[in-house]
């Protein structure tokens, strides 16, 4: 019992360190990093830029109403540690699998490079989906499928976007009881701009060919663990805000 307190208090600390790192004014340089990829995204030719999308929009569709992704069922546990000790098995199998993936597409250049978008996009649900069911949560719901997508959002957008968005994670409940289920509720074009964006700088030169195989591997281990690391510190805002004793 003692070791559980203990870990629920490290947990918190270090939630309450993230949530200070996250929400902070966007500086001179996103704004800058901003341009430099609007610029960027003139320079890349119009069919990638529709696989791209294809890819993100058939994913949000497919995570809110499909059957395509595995649904876990809730891991049963008696405490947070052991649920987070779950996790990060989870994160190291999944980033191992992503780092992987992106060599191989990398080693292609541009078109099967291509391949890496939808590809990546799929092993990172995948993981979304497992680390929601060891949370416990019943990822059959369209609302939890939904938060795994804010999720998402938090871990590949700009500042600005992130301090939208983590409102919502931290206000969970009250968002629930003023939605509506429906696919327009959720902006998938600008969840897609945001990620496209994000996702330009880190994955351009994948397409490359001969440097783009260490590219990809390296960006996607990152982007992999980026990704977990969001989603442990969204769930533990939900835990502590269920927990009536914290």
């Amino acid at each position: 019992m003692a070791y559980t307190e203990q870990y629920d208090e490290i947990a918190l600390a270090e939630l309450i360190a993230w949530l200070y790192k996250t929400k902070k004014k966007p500086s001179i340089v996103n704004k800058l990093t901003k341009g430099t990829q609007r610029a960027i995204n003139d320079l890349i030719p119009e069919r990638v830029h529709k696989v791209i999308t294809f890819a993100i929009e058939n994913m949000i569709k497919g995570v809110l109403f499909g059957t395509k992704y595995i649904t876990p069922k809730p891991f049963a546990a008696s405490n947070l540690s052991q649920r987070e000790e779950k996790v990060r098995k989870i994160i190291k199998v999944y980033r191992r699998a992503a780092s992987v993936e992106g060599a191989i597409t990398g080693a292609g250049g541009l078109w099967l490079g291509l391949a890496d978008f939808p590809a990546f996009l799929s092993i990172k649900m995948k993981m979304l989906f497992e680390i929601a069911a060891a949370y416990g949560h019943d990822v059959k719901k369209f609302q939890e499928r939904l938060f795994m997508l804010y999720v998402f959002k938090l871990a590949f957008s700009s500042q600005e976007t992130r301090n939208l968005t983590i409102e919502i994670i931290e206000n969970w409940d009250g968002y629930l009881e003023n939605l509506q289920i429906d696919e327009k509720e959720f902006d998938w074009r600008n969840f897609q701009l945001e990620y496209r964006d994000y996702m330009d700088l880190a994955k351009l030169a994948q397409l490359i060919p001969v440097i783009g195989a260490g590219v990809g591997a390296m960006a996607n281990y990152s982007l992999s663990s980026t990704l977990g690391e969001t989603a442990i510190q969204c769930y533990r805002s939900r835990y502590f805000c269920w927990d009536s004793n914290l």
